[in-house]
């Protein structure tokens, strides 16, 4: 058997345990504590580790702009996708979509399969990239929330100064930019891993160990998908990974990157799952907008419940099954089948219900059009 279909059956047989286990972690306390130790321990040890191990270069640099340039554009089309899926401009559902659409989240559902299939510098290129990424989505996309929430609410004259610095804060105090943080320091200061202290490189790598097989049990503990607009969020999530595939065939062709990894890097990380930061942020607004006593919600937790959960399954099945092949789809004509193929099929639904509502007003206008039959009655018993 291929050795990338060996990993693939192992990958989701961890995922299929995860299902399985959801009958013994009922408690969504225990959930976020895996949550918690992948995101403050064993990420942060494995990208630290993948970064220390890499020579740096300048070309490094460009890798934020592009994964912000992503960001952008998703968020710019973002409208579009959701008016063409059903969506009505102005709702809350509508504003929740668009704020989760544009973000990232390739710490969960991207970083373990790209360590796993192109290896430790491409792991670190991605975490390079997620800088760019981790801008968008805790600094503008915050603004963006605070924003609708001050519209929709009608509010003036406040200040979002000391709000921002929170914000600083938190971003300036997470485990993953800390690391981060520290690693480059360390390789501009001419360290790499073999040079630290056998304690802290020893118990690195023994925290980065456990990232993968805990992101895949994450993955199926965390799967809970609900029929109630299962259809419409997968159309708009397929049609998301469509324009992903296009951006990256337009990066690669734009940019003459001809190596299959690379490549392969910039559509995996593209294709990562919803981020759970603007879910944060419409929390945030949400915990505001109870003490105003008003019936007008700018977001919708629910339905961006709903979003994240049917996202990272979905990201997590289109990573694997683009890495498992190899580079298969690293050719531009097989990025542009792909993301045809994707549109095509995320369109399926929206064009499915523009028909069975067109069908369904045209049997409605004919049955207003015929009389109905005790109308007929009665004027035949009065003739007579």
């Amino acid at each position: 058997m291929d050795h990338n279909l060996q990993k693939t059956v192992l990958f989701l047989v961890f995922i299929l345990l995860g299902l399985l286990l959801k009958v013994k972690l009922k408690n969504k306390q225990e959930l976020a504590g895996i949550k918690m130790i992948i995101l403050n321990l064993a990420l942060p040890a494995t990208i630290f580790i993948a970064l220390l191990s890499i020579d740096v270069e300048l070309s490094l640099l460009i890798l934020p702009v592009m994964a912000l340039a992503l960001n952008v554009v998703l968020f710019a089309v973002a409208p579009g996708i959701l008016s063409f899926t059903g969506l009505k401009r102005g709702t809350a559902n509508f504003r929740t979509a668009h704020l989760l659409i544009p973000s990232l989240a390739p710490g969960l559902s991207c970083f373990p399969f790209i360590l796993e299939y192109l290896g430790e510098s491409y792991l670190a290129k991605a975490a390079m990239a997620d800088l760019g990424n981790k801008v968008f989505v805790l600094l503008i996309l915050y603004l963006v929330a605070m924003r609708w929430h001050y519209k929709t609410q009608e509010v003036k004259g406040t200040s979002n100064s000391s709000k921002l610095k929170n914000l600083m804060l938190a971003m300036a105090t997470e485990p993953v930019n800390l690391f981060i943080a520290a690693a480059l320091i360390l390789l501009f200061a001419g360290f790499r891993l073999d040079t630290l202290p056998f304690v802290f490189s020893e118990g690195l790598s023994k925290l980065s160990l456990l990232m993968t097989p805990l992101v895949l049990l994450f993955i199926g503990l965390s799967v809970s998908v609900k029929r109630n607009q299962f259809l419409q969020i997968l159309s708009l999530l397929l049609i998301r990974a469509g324009i992903v595939t296009f951006f990256a065939l337009a990066v690669c062709y734009l940019g003459n990157i001809s190596i299959a990894e690379d490549r392969l890097l910039l559509l995996a990380f593209g294709l990562s799952a919803c981020s759970f930061w603007p879910f944060a942020h419409i929390a945030a607004v949400a915990y505001q907008e109870k003490e105003l006593n008003n019936l007008r919600k700018t977001f919708n937790q629910n339905y961006a419940i709903n979003i994240l959960a049917i996202s990272f399954p979905l990201s997590v099945v289109l990573i694997l099954g683009i890495l498992a092949t190899g580079t298969q789809f690293a050719g531009l004509s097989s990025l542009l089948v792909l993301g045809s193929s994707l549109v095509l099929c995320g369109s399926a639904y929206p064009v499915a219900r523009y028909f069975y509502r067109k069908r369904k007003y045209s049997n409605s206008e004919i049955e207003i059009s015929v009389p109905k039959k005790p109308s007929i009655r009665v004027r035949q018993i009065h003739e007579n």
